[in-house]
């Protein structure tokens, strides 16, 4: 049965066509009154009223209405916790309010989510820029915490075009009972992560093995980090630097993947590609000590 001209799911549809017109008011108002009627029925699950909510948002930070974009998508986040779109539309209006430790948060949580979507990888780069010029150094110790997002909430959430904010829903391609399956086996990829990760903080660079066992079930950029910082400190610089190619894969500006690559470059002595790195590095964080430093030994290499 078609729905009605007035009902919650054609004031949606509608909503997305003005959107997609570049009519932002028009959309945020069939959005509100979609809202409106699902709340006055009592019978709107939270998914709907977390797609329209952040639906509304895009419209308000298209209109640069931002402070109303992070309210509308902070209430669609509470409703359905770790939705991609409105990760990303509090980012990007916290981006515009000048309130960049709160961006990089987000930025850095989407990722979370899904490793692959660009536009958060490329906020996090400008957020690290912003925050470096603002807080020196030390600006790391300054944000508030990054939520750990659980294996259930990664990668199950599509990122549409920007010309229409459609719902967040699982990939239709999926085949039935593989989502089980790779959640299954990226929770076993975190936990082998976090095993070495204990075992590298106790000073023990020796094993790679846990690294290794978690890539074979997911191909992380912290993961292929990490391990190579094993294999620096086991003087194997070839896989040290294979490993950061493999990293810069999945993040082409990655600060740790450029300056530990550099590092095995230069006792590979290939000078050359190692102040590369460097240079590359320093484009992203521009008062990065570590990497002057190096910059400076290789200059004199």
């Amino acid at each position: 049965m078609a729905a009605s001209p007035g009902s919650p799911g054609a004031l949606r549809r509608a909503g997305n066509e003005e959107f997609r017109r570049g009519q932002y008011g028009p959309a945020a108002e069939l959005y509100s009154r979609a809202l409106a009627q699902l709340e006055a029925a009592g019978d709107a699950s939270a998914e709907e009223r977390s797609v329209l909510l952040a639906n509304r948002a895009a419209c308000y930070l298209k209109d640069g209405a931002c402070s109303l974009c992070v309210a509308d998508c902070t209430s669609a986040l509470e409703l359905v916790p770790f939705g991609i779109k409105p990760l990303l539309r509090r980012a990007a209006a916290y981006e515009a309010l000048e309130r960049y430790s709160l961006a990089y948060v987000d930025y850095k949580t989407a990722l979370q989510v899904d490793c692959s979507v660009q536009a958060a990888h490329d906020g996090v780069n400008r957020m690290t820029k912003a925050l470096l010029e603002k807080d020196g150094v030390n600006w790391r110790q300054k944000l508030p915490p990054i939520p750990t997002v659980p294996v259930s909430a990664q990668t199950r959430w599509s990122v549409p075009s920007a010309q229409a904010p459609g719902a967040n829903t699982p990939p239709a391609t999926a085949p039935r009972g593989e989502g089980d399956k790779t959640a299954a086996g990226m929770e076993r990829a975190r936990v082998l992560k976090e095993e070495g990760n204990e075992l590298v903080k106790k000073g023990n660079h020796k094993t790679v093995e846990k690294y290794t066992e978690s890539l074979k079930l997911n191909k992380e950029c912290a993961t292929y980090t990490n391990r190579a910082l094993c294999y620096l400190s086991l003087k194997q610089y070839k896989e040290a630097a294979q490993d950061c190619t493999e990293a810069l894969k999945l993040d082409p500006k990655n600060v740790k993947a450029l300056y530990r690559r550099a590092q095995a470059l230069k006792e590979l002595k290939d000078y050359k590609s190692s102040i590369a790195d460097i240079k590359s590095l320093l484009k992203t964080e521009p008062k990065n000590t570590a990497a002057l430093r190096l910059l400076q030994e290789l200059n004199r290499a």
